[in-house]
């Protein structure tokens, strides 16, 4: 008979302290992150009388749930969600694949100078993005991509340091043996790739497209750079325009603001356990090869 007791911890009253302290921290934490986003939507539910009043109330009455009709109206923001969404997910296609094929190449395969092209694709996440902003100007000028959404989607298809390296570390603490076992099987590279470190890596991978998802739905200096035309806006572009139109009635821009969040926050929930253990697993492999 196994003795229960033996694989019970005894109570420490320390151990007690520390996470009641630790649960509190964050608690208090979240509610200062929160503090913005209920202030948001506190206020796309206010009147314009109400969104300006000193000192601020919190709780909207009456509730004004027409805000969001009319912010959604004013300007075309189903334009600028479709935008936004196309350049997002074709964004995550382009990401996927060229980085998961070079953090292949980088984790699983062996040829000389591997370690030192590695290196040197990692530094360029220290190029800072304001010192391409003039030679990616003028070449998508003389490609005659400017005024599309081409500039913010076409050079996702040629890979992303920081995606990269997310995946080849994921991609390193996957065996070895399993490789050899596939090759003996007959699979060459490819095989391998598509048929058994993409399946295993769906927590990287849902990571990778968190992250792509949100760097493009948030971008706003890239498309203020490259599109003029109202009709090619994506939301961040629509939500600036919506400002200078509407500066004085912030209840209207808090509404819009907070249907512009609604699809990232979405979006998140949904992909959260594949985030969340994509983060947690990408750095376990470190240089184990």
């Amino acid at each position: 008979m196994v003795n229960t007791s033996a694989t019970h911890k005894p109570f420490s009253l320390s151990r007690f302290i520390v996470r009641v302290l630790t649960y509190l921290t964050l608690a208090a934490i979240a509610f200062v992150i929160l503090i913005p986003f209920a202030w948001t939507i506190s206020t796309a539910l206010k009147t314009p009388r109400q969104a300006l009043m000193y000192p601020p109330e919190w709780i909207p009455n009456p509730v004004v749930w027409e805000n969001f009709i009319s912010a959604w109206t004013a300007k075309p923001f189903d334009v600028f969600y479709r935008n936004s969404l196309l350049v997002a997910g074709l964004s995550i296609v382009g990401q996927m694949l060229s980085c998961s094929l070079v953090a292949y190449a980088f984790a699983r395969l062996r040829f000389p100078g591997r370690d030192v092209l590695f290196l040197i694709v990692l530094s360029t996440m220290m190029i800072p993005f304001q010192v391409l902003i003039i030679p990616r100007f003028v070449l998508f000028k003389n490609l005659g991509w400017l005024n599309t959404l081409l500039p913010l989607i076409i050079p996702r298809f040629f890979g992303g340091a920081f995606n990269t390296f997310l995946l080849r570390q994921f991609f390193m603490t996957i065996p070895l043996e399993l490789d050899d076992a596939a090759k003996i099987d007959g699979c060459n590279h490819w095989d391998i790739f598509w048929r058994i470190i993409l399946p295993l890596s769906k927590p990287a991978l849902g990571a990778v497209m968190v992250f792509e998802f949100l760097d493009n739905w948030d971008d706003f200096l890239g498309p203020l750079i490259y599109i003029s035309s109202e009709k090619n806006y994506t939301v961040a572009l629509g939500l600036n325009a919506f400002r200078n139109d509407y500066f004085m009635e912030w209840n209207l821009f808090m509404a819009a603001a907070a249907v512009a969040m609604a699809v990232p926050l979405v979006i998140f929930f949904i992909a959260q356990k594949y985030f969340i253990q994509g983060i947690a697993l990408t750095g376990a492999g470190g240089l184990k090869q």
